[in-house]
């Protein structure tokens, strides 16, 4: 979309909002971006001091702070603080293209949409090379109307559920998601989501999370390189459908550490000598 595409059509009555914790990575042009498809962004920060807030403010953003209540919880604070009923979920690593915002200003263009909620394919960029289109990518519930479903209010999940009875419209165009820029960063970011799903999420059976343990590396990861089709992206597909899959594993492995420490057993199958 050229500069005067953005000029020449409406921006959709939406706000934008975006929780931050130091992402002076992406943050301004996360920000820049969001702002041709919503009327306001809402940056909903726990505490940055890397220079976040100054950056978010100077790309047009409306800067909140909220001391740190969960993914779910944050989100809450973006609704609570959006002008608008339309909202978009965006996270500080994904940037809006131009496809996707004309797709939702002309979804505007009649009046209110037909649908509550808009189910919106996440396409994952890789440090090195181009994005991967056509595989790799997840679909998230993106634009949504907070009267008619809101966020769950939750330390961990930051997705809600569909009703059975609401139906759900369809985005063509992605969202371009810049997930690491390289495996350290990725690796960090995964073994903190280990963490919050391993200790907020419902317990799972024991005998379930020997299993798991013991098998559920390969299922994951094969799930991301094949059923996936990360396989496509070479090398670093490889690479990022092994990592994902660690993250996944590692949460399984926490879990089970922590409900054995709860039980105050011990994480040894043999006792040590004395």
């Amino acid at each position: 979309m050229s500069e005067s595409d953005t000029t020449h059509r409406m921006i959709p009555p939406v706000s934008a909002y975006i929780r931050t914790l130091n992402e002076k990575r992406m943050i301004a042009e996360v920000v820049r971006a969001a702002l041709t498809v919503a009327r306001e962004v809402i940056v909903v920060d726990s505490g940055s001091t890397d220079g976040t807030i100054e950056l978010a403010r100077g790309a047009g953003a409306t800067v909140v702070h909220q001391d740190w209540l969960g993914n779910g919880g944050q989100k809450r604070v973006g609704e609570d603080r959006a002008l608008y009923d339309w909202v978009l979920d965006i996270d500080a690593d994904e940037v809006v293209t131009p496809e996707f915002a004309d797709e939702v200003a002309a979804l505007f263009e009649k009046g209110e949409p037909p649908h509550a909620v808009y189910n919106t394919p996440l396409v994952n960029v890789p440090p090195v090379g181009a994005p991967w289109y056509g595989y790799g990518q997840s679909v998230r519930h993106k634009l949504y109307n907070k009267t008619k479903i809101r966020i769950p209010d939750h330390k961990a999940w930051d997705q809600f559920k569909i009703p059975s009875d609401m139906k759900i419209g369809k985005l063509k165009h992605a969202i371009l998601h810049y997930a690491f820029d390289g495996a350290e960063l990725f690796i960090t970011k995964v073994n903190k989501n280990s963490s919050t799903r391993a200790e907020h999420v419902k317990d799972k059976p024991l005998f379930w999370l020997y299993i798991r343990i013991l098998l559920g590396f390969w299922i994951y990861f094969g799930k991301r390189y094949f059923v996936n089709g990360l396989w496509r992206g070479g090398l670093y597909g490889f690479a990022f459908a092994f990592m994902s899959g660690f993250g996944k594993w590692l949460r399984d492995v926490k879990m089970y550490e922590r409900i054995m420490k709860e039980r105050g057993q011990s994480l040894y199958t043999d006792e040590e000598p004395d």
